[in-house]
């Protein structure tokens, strides 16, 4: 799911803390305030009334919202079940069929198209499925629900400019259920700001134009920090005795220190860059050192599975030889995960929501407690750990 800008902020409510975002209450007593919002805003009584017209609660919206298990998958699982064969034949066939448009990306943008590739086929498969959600109804849902109504409300609004300027229809446009638009699924807001004609027509058509999508989508990323020309994850080698406590995000070197402790790539020559050595299934799994692009990936999505498979999807997009995927050490279930999640927050440490997945938090946690105990701290939690808690 695609998180909002900082163009979302321009659509709250002046001094309204995210906190103080109204949620909740009668469906009908939510959408009249958004009227009354709307219409603070400077829109027009009856914009504002043809706009909500046919506005309604979807429970599919929420079903969907609560229903993403599939980032409890580890890294190996989740990668093979998002790679194959067939989407890395048809992203180099689209590399050739819109060479022109990548081009035109990488120097006015500076962004790499394996990068965008990798997006366009994990969020639509290459623009083929790019959701049935009514948007209009799924922004209003996730507004009204109280998880995260500051994500989700200005982008109401959002799309009510982009109705405003004939972009958006409340009954027509449809999306993921998350309310994004398009093949490579940007929000209301995104598109406001980053939205590129890059077919020439006059118009941003996120959903039936290749070009406009991916110029957008390269836009976005150059905005949320992409640095032109440089690379974003590598795979290495590392040798048996390395000090597990430097591996992860959290800790970063630059390539030359990395290779003068043994870390060496698999391909290619390290970058003189700074980088984090990345090890999402542990010491024993694949390895890859993280260049300053890799963190511009959290900000399009804050899964640290999907990160990782789309930052890697992208180096084999361009060239890369398929990981080597180690002797990895079983991981936990989601209950052990769980488990592992409550016995972590009991030591004080901050894991977020205990949801079963191995996100950023719990890594860090993980390996302050294996330091702790002795283990071998590369944040891959096992279940001689969760014993040992």
């Amino acid at each position: 799911m695609r998180i909002a800008t900082a163009l979302t902020a321009l659509f709250l409510s002046a001094g309204v803390a995210a906190a103080d975002v109204p949620c909740g209450g009668s469906f009908g007593s939510f959408i009249n305030g958004l009227k009354k919002e709307a219409m603070a805003k400077g829109y027009s009584k009856s914009t504002v009334d043809k706009f909500f017209a046919s506005a309604r609660q979807d429970p599919a919206t929420i079903k969907a919202d609560r229903s993403q298990g599939v980032f409890q998958k580890p890294f190996l699982e989740f990668s093979q079940r998002l790679i194959s064969q067939n989407r890395i034949n048809v992203g180099q066939a689209k590399s050739k069929q819109y060479n022109s448009t990548f081009k035109r990306i990488e120097q006015q943008y500076g962004v790499s198209r394996g990068v965008l590739l990798a997006f366009w086929a994990f969020e639509t498969d290459y623009g083929s499925f790019q959701g049935d959600f009514n948007t209009l109804n799924s922004l209003v849902t996730l507004s009204h629900d109280c998880r995260r109504p500051a994500l989700f409300r200005p982008q109401v609004f959002a799309a009510l400019e982009l109705y405003t300027r004939g972009d958006f229809s409340p009954t027509k446009t449809t999306g993921a259920w998350a309310g994004e638009i398009g093949m490579v699924q940007m929000l209301p807001a995104d598109i406001i700001e980053n939205g590129v004609d890059g077919d020439g027509d006059g118009k941003v058509r996120l959903k039936t134009s290749a070009q406009d999508a991916l110029m957008s989508g390269g836009k976005m990323l150059n905005h949320l920090g992409w640095r032109k020309g440089e690379p974003w994850l590598q795979e290495v080698t590392v040798p048996a005795n390395l000090d597990w406590s430097k591996s992860g995000l959290d800790h970063t070197m630059s390539a030359r220190d990395w290779a003068k402790m043994g870390v060496k790539p698999r391909s290619g020559k390290l970058a003189n860059l700074p980088a984090s050595l990345l090890l999402p299934q542990g010491r024993k799994g694949p390895a890859f050192l993280a260049y300053p692009n890799f963190h511009v990936y959290f900000e399009w999505n804050k899964s640290f599975v999907y990160v990782t498979t789309a930052a890697y999807f992208a180096t084999r997009l361009e060239g890369a030889p398929r990981y080597d995927m180690g002797n990895a050490d079983p991981g936990l279930s989601g209950n052990q995960m769980k488990s592992l999640q409550k016995k972590l927050k009991a030591r004080g440490h901050d894991v977020g929501k205990v949801d079963g997945i191995l996100g950023k938090l719990t890594r860090r946690a993980v390996q302050a407690e294996q330091q702790r105990l002795g283990l071998p701290a590369d944040a891959w939690p096992t279940t001689e750990l969760l014993n040992k808690l």
